[in-house]
């Protein structure tokens, strides 16, 4: 049985983080950070589990503003309204404070080195981290993400009711509002009821666990609009890098992933059919064997597992 710790709290950059781990500590640390509005359980247990028996230490956590970590209070709607038009805001943080918060962890369970996996926005963030401390960083696994250039397509009309619409007032309403949000980002064509069964249990069980702080997502969007493009920058990356992607990504269309792997050198592209801007339990052995295969670039041994 895998070792699991409780969920614990670290104070660092500013902000408390709620964080998980999953493994032995001895073993070489891979960390997962998630994506937009996205409590960490979003990687599922047994994901983490599964990743863990591939022999490594995993850690999961709350990016600042989601989740159990810590929340901003101000009110992002005037500033989103700003910058989605280009015009100028300064708001309290961007990603690049949020790598430095995923940076701050690793100092705090003192860890010097560790393979880097985001998913979405956090994909982005694990890029940003990738170039804010190349030193700690053994590989970067970048899922569903982008260069985050605005010459790339932006999400649909789908996507902006979704996130435009009144935010949930209680538990039930959260849970509904997830569950329209995930049948959008699933492939077209996926409705396999495990999958709606996963999500409604993840909703359900995120709901449970803090509460409910509808604008905490829209604070990381805006977070990310005003941290720009990293295309250019990317170039600078020297980390075994791979970018996984879903050809059936509404949100983020693999565009965008065929962008990032193009501005990092020697980039690994991984394009999974029946995959949109989720991870479907069906593909998890092709995407922890992928990630496992990174982090033996990288430095680290790992064995095979059955899920």
């Amino acid at each position: 049985m895998t070792q699991r710790s409780a969920e614990a709290f670290v104070a660092v950059n500013g902000v408390e983080l709620c964080h998980q781990t999953f493994g032995e500590r001895e073993n070489l640390a891979t960390l997962l950070i998630m994506g937009l509005g996205a409590h960490m359980i979003q990687w599922d247990d047994e994901f983490c589990c599964a990743l863990a028996g591939r022999g490594l230490f995993v850690i999961r956590f709350d990016n600042r503003d989601v989740g159990r970590s810590s929340k901003f209070d101000f009110d992002p709607a005037a500033m989103l309204s700003a910058a989605f038009s280009g015009r100028p805001v300064d708001p309290p943080y961007g990603l690049a404070d949020m790598a430095r918060d995923a940076l701050g962890l690793l100092d705090s369970l003192g860890i010097a080195r560790a393979h880097i996996v985001g998913a979405s926005m956090g994909g982005a963030i694990a890029q940003e981290l990738a170039l804010l401390a190349p030193e700690r960083v053994l590989s970067l696994t970048s899922i569903m993400s982008s260069t985050g250039e605005r010459d790339l397509p932006l999400p649909g009309p789908e996507f902006a009711a979704i996130f435009l619409a009144p935010p949930p007032r209680n538990a039930a309403e959260y849970v509904d509002a997830n569950l329209r949000a995930w049948a959008f980002m699933r492939a077209p064509g996926n409705d396999d009821p495990d999958e709606v069964r996963r999500d409604r249990d993840r909703a359900e069980r995120a709901a449970a666990r803090a509460p409910l702080c509808p604008e905490g997502g829209a604070r990381q969007m805006l977070a990310t609009l005003i941290s720009g493009g990293r295309r250019a920058r990317l170039a600078k990356i020297t980390a075994p890098t791979l970018i996984i992607h879903g050809a059936g990504d509404r949100l983020l269309p693999p565009v965008c992933g065929e962008d990032a792997a193009r501005a990092i050198p020697g980039a690994r592209l991984l394009v999974l059919e029946g995959m949109g801007h989720d991870l479907p339990r069906r593909l998890w052995p092709q995407i922890i064997d992928a990630i496992a295969t990174m982090a033996s670039l990288g430095g680290a041994s790992v064995h095979p597992v059955d899920i």
